[in-house]
């Protein structure tokens, strides 16, 4: 059986992209392999298919990122592979080294703008050194895949290379859990907002989300699911603040089925990203879909593509700004509206945003692997 080697430098346990890849391999009758990392916080991982898990030294910054390509370079030279997957710019290098000594085939999938993130925009020494591996590598890659036509645009402008577009749709788990609202401590009668995600961190907008929670009334509460750089200054906001921490429940990251439970107890989901880097205003976050899928109305930011599909279908608000004010403002339309109102869009959109139809043109991508 062809052996594919999938490689990603995030936890696995919370990566559902690269689970997916997996999957359409798996279906194509492929074998895959999927190499990733392993933290402390990290949850127990059971797949239908091999997984490697790393424990790295370093957590962060270059030492973490030099240590995992050296590490993965050398894992993928003395394993077996029939072809490979590299999963963004930090997984690339290595797998396109070995691709080439190998001689096997390479897709990549570039889950988002990756130089252009807020983490490398304001780090120009750091970014230049990425850019400088993505220019020697990317046009000389033939099988690229990436997550909306807004990220295919930009990159069909740098390298005039065209993309498959798979959105970032999960299929829905037969075995999500029915919970009720007592069972995370959640007031039975409070209209609930819900924002989930593996990076919640600087520039994603919970920061003026709490500000806007002074603004609501008592009965709206909020759930903050998952991890992210900027969940330590949240909880210490929160701490200092007797009414949010009545108001603000926290809740560790969830296995994807479970954390689909707890987001079907919400009244609205927010996706709420600045505009401030170029990577965030072309993203389309897989919460979206999770939001929609689970039938709950969208508060969302500018960014166009969240945008775009809130409006199309018109299944919530989109705020002015971060102030504030037009956040509680938002929140506030949507709660008005709650009930029927947003029904019918949602039941349109959860139609248009099925994995079935993203996962055709995720094989034919992957189709050159075979």
């Amino acid at each position: 059986m062809t052996r594919i080697i999938v490689s990603v430098t995030n936890d696995l346990s919370t990566d559902q992209r690269v689970h997916k890849t997996c999957t359409a391999l798996m279906e194509m009758g492929m074998e895959p392999l999927l190499v990733g990392r392993k933290l402390k916080e990290s949850l127990s991982l059971e797949r239908p298919y091999p997984t490697h898990r790393m424990q790295l030294f370093f957590r962060r910054k270059v030492w973490f990122y030099a240590e995992y390509q050296l590490r993965l370079f050398f894992f993928l030279l003395f394993r077996k592979a029939d072809g490979l997957v590299a999963n963004d710019l930090d997984t690339l290098l290595p797998n396109y080294l070995i691709a080439k000594i190998k001689r096997i085939p390479i897709v990549y999938d570039t889950h988002e703008y990756y130089c252009y993130t807020p983490e490398l925009i304001h780090r120009p020494l750091v970014q230049k050194v990425w850019l400088t591996v993505e220019r020697f590598i990317f046009p000389k890659l033939k099988h690229i895949i990436t997550v909306n036509q807004s990220i295919a645009k930009q990159y069909k402008q740098h390298y005039n290379k065209d993309l498959f577009v798979v959105r970032n749709i999960s299929p829905v788990p037969i075995d999500i859990p029915t919970y009720t609202r007592s069972e995370w401590k959640i007031p039975e009668n409070a209209f609930v907002l819900i924002n989930q995600g593996s990076g919640i961190n600087v520039d994603r907008g919970m920061e003026e989300m709490l500000e806007a929670m002074a603004l609501l009334p008592d009965d709206v509460v909020l759930l903050i699911v998952g991890r992210g750089d900027v969940i330590p200054h949240l909880r210490e906001k929160v701490e200092k603040s007797e009414d949010l921490q009545k108001r603000v429940i926290f809740i560790t990251p969830q296995p994807y089925h479970k954390l689909l439970g707890i987001t079907r107890l919400a009244d609205a989901g927010l996706s709420l990203d600045k505009t401030t880097n170029p990577n965030y205003r072309f993203s389309l976050p897989n919460k979206l879909f999770d939001y929609i899928h689970a039938g709950l109305p969208v508060i969302g930011s500018e960014v166009l593509e969240v945008a775009r599909i809130i409006r199309k279908y018109k299944i919530g608000a989109v705020i002015v700004s971060h102030k504030a004010e037009h956040i509680a403002q938002a929140v506030t339309t949507v709660k008005n509206n709650s009930g029927n109102y947003f029904r019918e869009g949602l039941l349109n959109a959860s139609n248009d945003a099925q994995w079935q139809n993203e996962s055709l043109i995720l094989k034919k991508a992957l189709k050159p692997l075979k």
